[in-house]
């Protein structure tokens, strides 16, 4: 599969010859590092982070011996979520971050998550900076200096003392709740991390499925319905509380209810939004194009102004910060909690949901009924060589005359109660196609015209 290079990072396929070679590997860490020497002129360390996929470990002994050779230290933190990795960067005083995982993508695909000193992704403006040194060859020369690499250990630790820090966690309150919790890690770092965030919040029953560190996924690695049919499972045999599934680098987070029921990833923002909403004065939040308009609902309940932003984390974090938003995130199960950091975290995610049921006092499965009800249908449309994106779009939009159009990221059409987002995927060669509605045979229906309309 060829490389997508994209503000998501450099993605591809491990397997495959014009996929992520060690060549090209080394090629785009030189463009990077190239970039960041560009903007300090002082030593350089950058963190270096992995998810447990088996090239992994290649991929690390490629990136730092590339950094060491333009004279950059390297941090090592090793086996680690994305959004503790996104921590150390300022903790640790570092001037970037590299971060070795496909997260949803299959174990043959991997990618390097390119982060700025504030441990964010970075934006479209500096990510084409990036390219531009790699398409020209722009490298910075050899430094020939020393190098001071360093391994650091279990940085979860400070993770999760942030997190038990946060005035909307109380580890006394989920503690008293004696929540009886199952979490599938998919055998990769979001499954002991989360494990351990549990403990740590006086979670004494935890129930666990997929939680090494082997890199085996035990299923299809994104954190949808149809992939969790063993979390569904061992929630009701053992009659626990709520199940938590993480995606392999642990940025994104679904929850299954005590019933065996999907509450969905959708639903996570949204129902950590309403905690969150109730607990603060400030009341705006943001979501992407992509993402259900139950928090847009959910935000107008407490007389606060919701903001959609493009689709990638940082696209919604830079909006974050211009409209002031007390959270956001994205529909796939990602939480943006700027208390904590600028960063999707599966981790704060399970604190403060388990935090908002605690103070509810309800079953998990409430919440399917308490929160703004939408169906939403995602679809992904394979592209061929010759497919002309824009002509596809074109003719979808001239079939909707009676919905409002946003062409800010794909074709987004607008209608009273429903929406359709067609948009080029930032990590596959696919079309993304979301329809949202009151109902799934609204969706159903949106689906079949859409779907109709591009086949012919």
């Amino acid at each position: 599969m060829p490389i997508k290079a994209s503000i998501s990072g450099i993605r591809g396929t491990i397997d495959d010859s014009d996929g992520l070679r060690p060549d090209l590997i080394s090629q785009y860490v030189l463009a990077y590092g190239t970039w960041l020497l560009n903007g300090f002129d002082y030593n350089l360390s950058v963190i270096l982070a992995r998810d447990s996929r088996p090239s992994g470990e290649l991929i690390t002994n490629i990136i730092k011996g590339t950094l060491n050779y333009l004279g950059i230290n390297v941090l090592d933190l090793g086996l680690i979520t994305t959004p503790t990795a996104e921590i150390a960067v300022e903790e640790l005083n570092a001037q970037g971050a590299i971060i070795i995982t496909a997260s949803h993508n299959p174990s043959n695909w991997n990618a390097l998550k390119l982060l700025n000193e504030k441990g964010e992704f970075l934006n479209s403006s500096s990510m084409t900076e990036v390219l531009d040194i790699f398409t020209n060859k722009k490298f910075h020369k050899g430094a020939n200096i020393a190098v001071k690499n360093k391994v650091v250990d279990n940085f979860y630790s400070i993770h999760i003392k942030k997190i038990l820090e946060l005035k909307t966690v109380s580890k006394e309150i989920i503690k008293k709740a004696n929540f009886k919790v199952v979490v599938d890690g998919i055998n990769s770092v979001g499954g002991p991390a989360a494990v351990e965030l549990l403990e740590a919040l006086g979670v004494n029953s935890i129930i666990k499925i997929n939680c090494d560190n082997s890199g085996n996924f035990a299923h299809n690695p994104e954190p949808l319905a149809e992939n969790l049919t063993d979390l569904c499972a061992t929630v009701k045999r053992e009659k626990a509380d709520l199940g938590l599934a993480l995606d392999p680098d642990g940025d994104r987070l679904a929850i299954v209810c005590e019933d065996a029921s999907f509450l969905g990833e959708e639903y996570t923002l949204v129902a950590v939004s309403d905690y969150i909403l109730s607990q603060s004065s400030s009341k705006n939040t943001v979501s992407n194009l992509s993402s259900s308009r139950a928090l847009a609902d959910l935000t107008n309940k407490y007389n606060g102004q919701h903001f959609f932003a493009k689709v990638g984390e940082i696209n919604v974090v830079e909006k974050m910060k211009e409209e002031g938003a007390i959270i956001g995130g994205e529909g796939n199960g990602g939480v943006i909690y700027p208390e904590l950091h600028y960063g999707r975290d599966a981790l704060v995610g399970v604190a403060l949901f388990l935090n908002y049921l605690a103070i509810l006092d309800k079953p998990c499965s409430f919440l399917k009924d308490y929160l703004p009800k939408y169906y939403l249908m995602k679809s992904k449309i394979e592209l061929k060589k010759d497919d002309n994106i824009e002509s596809v779009f074109k003719k979808v939009k001239a079939s909707f005359s009676d919905a409002q159009i946003n062409e800010e990221d794909g074709l987004k059409l607008d209608f009273k109660s429903s929406w359709i987002h067609l948009r080029f995927s930032n990590t596959e060669p696919i079309i993304r196609l979301y329809i949202e509605g009151k109902s799934k045979q609204v969706c159903t229906d949106l689906f079949k015209k859409v779907t109709n309309i591009i086949e012919k």
